[in-house]
């Protein structure tokens, strides 16, 4: 399997939840509002034998009129009509402002029309339960009637019987992870239960979480399990390393 990490920037983002751009020749991030984190905002493409998997839909932030994810997505040699599967882990902005764009009238559509999106149906629905800030049921309002979604009901499940998916409940209440396998390889999708590789050496618990203490617990046993069978493991936060194979 390839996998291309799909890189929209550095940011910092603080109590607002407004995803602010940072770059690292420029900027402090002592300068920046205390309590400050510093973040990438990174989807992937995982080619497959069977799919050209896109996990999580970055943004959702244009690039010269165009959405930057299909401009990052053509950087990379990747027609954005060739995604055949979108795997989403939650739906907070920077996960799934990418799912939809709006077009110069303002009307909004699939941005990836050829592909199958799967969402847990729970987390959709607490999406429009909660609202702005973390979500933005504006550009995920399509999701509700399209022919393209698939919506989760089950705690855990598998698709096309080589991708595996799990509702962990730990960095938001319907979170889920995914597992990628084939004849040689398995590549895990934590989301933001394991989203920087330094989160998954430390016993680190998050304010930010739904449940601190479990996304802490499950990046250890997914760190063993890891190490134990070689998974890839691939990160949507980390300013430095995108994706790490376990020895």
């Amino acid at each position: 399997m390839k996998i291309i990490p799909l890189s929209e920037g550095s940011f910092t983002i603080d109590k607002t939840k407004i995803f602010v751009p940072f770059n690292e020749d420029n900027d402090n991030l002592q300068s920046r509002p205390v309590g400050s984190l510093l973040v990438e905002v990174q989807p992937f493409v995982v080619v497959t034998e069977k799919d050209v998997l896109l996990l999580d839909t970055g943004l959702g932030f244009g690039k010269r009129g165009e959405l930057q994810l299909h401009a990052n997505l053509k950087a990379n040699g990747i027609d954005p009509a060739s995604i055949t599967k979108v795997l989403m882990t939650h739906l907070h902005k920077d996960h799934a402002g990418g799912v939809s764009r709006k077009d110069n009238l303002g009307n909004y559509h699939i941005s990836f029309p050829e592909a199958t999106y799967y969402i847990q149906k729970r987390e959709l629905d607490f999406a429009f339960d909660t609202g702005f800030p973390s979500f933005m049921t504006e550009e995920l309002s399509l999701l509700q009637h399209s022919s393209n979604v698939v919506l989760l009901e089950e705690d855990k499940g598998s698709i096309d019987n080589y991708i595996t998916y799990e509702v962990t409940a730990g960095h938001s209440p319907y979170h889920q992870v995914f597992w990628m396998k084939d004849s040689s390889e398995t590549i895990f999708f934590g989301g933001d239960d394991a989203p920087q590789l330094q989160q998954m050496k430390s016993r680190f618990v998050a304010k930010y979480d739904y449940d601190g203490k479990k996304c802490m617990q499950l990046r250890q046993q997914w760190w063993e399990a890891g190490r134990a069978a070689g998974w890839t493991f691939l990160f949507y936060h980390d300013i430095a390393t995108p994706f790490i194979k376990q020895a």
